[in-house]
């Protein structure tokens, strides 16, 4: 093993970093809210940017121009506070487990979605899927990250990925629309192909884990936090379409597995039909996080302080995503204990001094 970076080309501070994540991690508070802000750099090196890429498949499986991407993207932004700098091939879903199990997945510029593979109505048995070694994305997965490790070693950090979601896998391969009458008219198929797709998944993160874990002295991934352990950002995005009692008793017991199988985790909340599950989801033991984030053309998450003070109120951390221009506001409502603030500014010198804004309202509520 070799010794721990102290700094990181686009991370100078990265050993005090390391720390303060710490002490978010412990819900401890360490003088400030946790605040990652990002900005165009001052003077970036003078790297050409890639060139538009010629179709999806070279944006999403092309690594000499994802390499290229990366480098263009690193070298041009400053990352302050808890931001980190990631070097991630995207998240198109190519990576995640519903394509490695062989539902076709196709590709736009700017996303990814599969096509579901058990169509059969009238059964759902997901005991028959096997995680494919052989199928080109698993191995092109293998590929990219040990090329993550290699050309951020010393620079920035390697993504895990995105490996697919409680809930969310088994709708890929199910599809959405039968996967709610599985819920209704087979309850119990429902919450053990949940269990069993869980236990694939914990095989897949060992995997992935073991290549990325000493480049980024632990991990980070599709959600851009870091920890000195497993992280995950889990989430159960099916969770929209379903009440508080059916999300409890069908899929809350794969993500607690979920969370215990993990050192470090937060729980991606998407949208406002799912702060339902919030209550339910405060009562994780071993979920040491929950983002709130209502979505697409919603208000700001500030909107929904009741949400925000809940999850607060429960001793968990909480995650936002809101506009610079809102931190002030977030410091005086908020508690700065376990708060993470993710935003960006126009430039470098306005991160800089939301850093000190935030180190100067910050305020410990308990």
């Amino acid at each position: 093993m070799r010794n721990p970076m102290t700094t990181l080309k686009y991370k100078e501070d990265w050993e005090e970093t390391k720390a303060r994540y710490l002490f978010w991690w412990n819900h401890e508070y360490f003088g400030r809210c946790a605040l990652g802000v990002t900005a165009p750099r001052n003077n970036p090196p003078d790297i050409p940017p890639p060139p538009v890429p010629r179709s999806p498949e070279q944006k999403w499986y092309d690594l000499d121009w994802i390499s290229q991407a990366m480098a263009y993207t690193l070298g041009r932004t400053f990352f302050g506070g808890e931001a980190i700098p990631v070097w991630n091939a995207g998240y198109a879903g190519v990576s995640a487990i519903p394509a490695l199990l062989g539902c076709p997945t196709e590709l736009d510029m700017e996303t990814g979605w599969w096509q579901p593979i058990l169509t059969d109505s009238e059964r759902l048995d997901v005991r028959a899927l096997r995680l494919d070694e052989t199928h080109a994305n698993h191995q092109f997965t293998m590929r990219m990250l040990k090329r993550a490790v290699e050309e951020s070693r010393g620079q920035a950090l390697p993504s895990i990925g995105d490996l697919g979601a409680s809930g969310d896998t088994l709708a890929a391969v199910r599809g959405t629309e039968q996967l709610l009458l599985d819920c209704v008219e087979r309850p119990d198929d429902v919450r053990a192909a949940e269990e069993y797709l869980m236990d694939m998944w914990f095989d897949f993160y060992d995997r992935c884990f073991g290549i990325v874990r000493e480049a980024s002295e632990g991990s980070t991934c599709w959600f851009n936090l870091w920890s000195p352990g497993k992280f995950f950002a889990v989430q159960n995005d099916f969770s929209y379409n379903v009440g508080p009692d059916m999300f409890q008793a069908l899929f809350l017991p794969a993500l607690r597995r979920q969370t215990e199988f993990l050192d470090h985790s937060v729980y991606h909340v998407d949208g406002v039909s799912a702060f339902r599950h919030v209550e339910a989801l405060c009562q994780l033991p071993r979920l040491q996080a929950i983002q709130i984030l209502p979505g697409a053309g919603q208000d700001s998450p500030l909107h929904y302080l009741d949400t925000l003070k809940k999850v607060q109120k429960a001793g968990k951390n909480l995650h936002i995503s809101i506009a610079a221009d809102e931190v002030e506001t977030a410091l005086a409502e908020l508690s700065a204990r376990g708060l993470f603030i993710d935003t960006t500014t126009e430039t470098e010198a306005d991160a800089r001094e939301l850093l000190t804004l935030a180190e100067t309202r910050s305020v410990d509520r308990g």
